[in-house]
């Protein structure tokens, strides 16, 4: 529930701004890709701000999963190896108590029909 309110109260607010970002700036930007040379750029690109904005989110989006799906590798190796423990684990209660089943049902001795003598 708190995580539910959280991110209307933070993300709402933040989805306005963007939309009203990039309906108020629709003109095209310089972008320079050449890194060496400012003045004479080797790659420039002129898309409109909000298309810059909204495909910086997106990559901001994409790297940020991939962080965290990487740095939460070790987290699921340790998951599958203590389900594996745990399958290992039942199955032997399993055994025992089909052993236990076993032998009970092989001590138990035989019903007698005739009645108990007095």
């Amino acid at each position: 529930m708190m995580r539910k309110i959280l991110l209307i109260v933070v993300l709402a607010p933040l989805a306005i701004l963007m939309v009203a970002i990039c309906v108020a700036n629709k003109g095209p930007v310089p972008v320079s890709l050449d890194p060496f040379s400012a003045s004479d750029p080797a790659v420039l690109l002129h898309p409109p701000l909000y298309a810059l904005c909204l495909a910086l989110l997106i990559a901001g989006v994409l790297i940020g999963g991939c962080a965290a799906w990487l740095g939460q590798g070790k987290w699921r190796r340790t998951v599958r190896q203590r389900d594996a423990e745990l399958q290992s684990a039942r199955n032997e209660v399993d055994r025992l108590r089909r052993e236990l089943a076993a032998r009970e049902t092989a001590s138990v001795p035989p019903l007698s029909l005739r009645p108990p003598a007095a």
